[in-house]
């Protein structure tokens, strides 16, 4: 069975319509069909249900669609590593970053890369785990570092975890809260919290902190994926920050934010790991970076 075969096969249970199939794979609609027909004949079995408007796949299909993919998916594999093998070092490098790794770990890394390592191109995708784990599957992404705990475990994912990074509450030094040694959840909800977007197991400790049925009602005053904007936020108004240490640690030392101690609160962390592709391997580059992005977690850990 040739790949390119494969290839429409997947196609059509994708789009579950021949014209839409050959478009994506630019073939006319009645070359798609007689490879269709083709690879069932070879098959020896129907894999497609062909209905006036969709076509649906048989059980026999959904057998072949998935191995199907699972063979294209190592074909690229193959390809790619045959690149790395000849070049040695791969030219270019595409991770993602969690918002709190973005703020604590790559303003150490990326710096270090392009002194270091100025012939490799880098792109660097900042979002949530959710938008992270779509572009790695997409093949967009090599891999990338973030919060895993509301990660599926799937087997299409291979979750590293490296450390846990702790966290806490932290408002702007002249905040009415910040010289108060005992703080309620009322208090904290007068105010408004802004954090990343939170995993699941933190918006159920707060809400029921705050007395919330529904997590999913959780009151965040401000909910952004970009860990500047929120200290920027805090700092010039009275929200109170949902962070990790290591993100707030130059405005704790240098006084402009000072944390505070909320009664009966959910011990915040962030569970760092690393994210990729089961059964893809990483360039020489990529592992370079996996390892110091490593390191500098340990690091963080240390100076915390």
């Amino acid at each position: 069975m040739e790949l390119k075969r494969l290839r429409h096969l997947i196609a059509l249970a994708d789009e579950r319509n021949f014209i839409r199939a050959a478009q994506r794979v630019h073939l006319s609609q009645s070359a798609l069909s007689r490879s269709i027909q083709a690879a069932e004949n070879e098959f020896g079995v129907r894999l497609f249900d062909r209905g006036t408007t969709d076509v649906s796949t048989t059980r026999a299909g959904e057998f072949v669609i998935e191995r199907a993919r699972k063979l294209l998916f190592d074909s690229r594999c193959l390809d790619r590593d045959m690149d790395l093998f000849r070049q040695k070092q791969i030219g270019e490098l595409a991770f993602g970053s969690g918002p709190f790794p973005a703020a604590t770990m790559l303003p150490r890394l990326i710096p270090e890369l392009r002194q270091h390592h100025p012939e490799v191109r880098l792109r660097v995708e900042v979002n949530n785990w959710a938008y992270l784990t779509q572009h790695l599957r997409a093949e967009e992404l090599d891999f990338f570092i973030a919060d895993i705990r509301d990660l599926p475990a799937e087997k299409d994912l291979e979750i590293r975890r490296f450390t846990q990074q702790p966290g806490g509450f932290y408002v702007r030094a002249q905040h009415p809260l910040a010289g108060s040694k005992t703080i309620t959840a009322a208090q904290i909800r007068e105010y408004g919290i802004a954090s990343v977007r939170l995993p699941q197991s933190i918006r159920e400790q707060l809400a029921r902190l705050l007395g919330i049925a529904d997590p999913a009602q959780l009151p965040l005053a401000l909910e952004c994926d970009d860990v500047a904007i929120l200290k920027r936020t805090v700092l010039w108004s009275d929200t109170v920050l949902a962070a990790i240490a290591a993100a707030v640690s130059d405005e704790l030392q240098n006084s402009q934010l000072r944390a505070i101690q909320l009664r009966d609160a959910p011990v915040l962390y962030s569970e760092v790991g690393i994210v990729s592709l089961a059964g893809r391997s990483h360039s020489p580059f990529a592992t370079l970076v996996i390892q110091r992005l490593k390191d500098i977690a340990l690091e963080l850990v240390v100076l915390e």
